[in-house]
């Protein structure tokens, strides 16, 4: 992960887990001013609703947005996902989320899956960025 000067992260939840990613992204909405955010349907909107962040609303996911962000990561424009997935609840598009999870980890991306993750990520960017810590340096390249 190389961030630019700006964490480009990606921000998707479950419909069971929106509320969650509300909560989450308050404790962290200073930071997340400062970053570049994209995220699916509904969560993106709740996101520039409830807490104006600026986000790249993508499609939902059952219509295309997990595989849209995943583009965006392979093309090297994602630097950080946040999906709080509900394990407990079979979704229709189940291909394209496990599509998602396994480019981050072709390519080397931090995808965080649920809020104990997600805070270790969120924690780790934001005091990176505070104290302007380079990023290790990353082969990003499928083996």
């Amino acid at each position: 992960m190389n961030p630019p000067t700006m964490p480009r992260i990606a921000l998707i939840a479950h419909d069971k887990k929106k509320d969650d990613m509300i909560v989450l992204a308050g404790e962290y909405v200073d930071f997340l001013r400062g970053c570049q955010l994209m995220a699916t349907g509904t969560t993106g909107a709740r996101l520039i609703m409830e807490l104006g962040l600026a986000v790249e609303r993508k499609e939902s996911g059952p219509f295309g947005g997990d595989l849209q962000i995943g583009a965006a990561l392979v093309e090297g424009q994602v630097d950080a996902v946040v999906f709080l997935r509900d394990p407990m609840t079979p979704q229709p598009h189940e291909p394209d989320i496990n599509a998602l999870v396994r480019a981050c980890d072709v390519h080397n991306v931090a995808c965080a899956t649920n809020l104990s993750s997600a805070h270790v990520l969120l924690s780790h960017l934001r005091l990176a960025a505070a104290q302007s810590i380079p990023e290790p340096e990353t082969d990003r390249s499928p083996a």
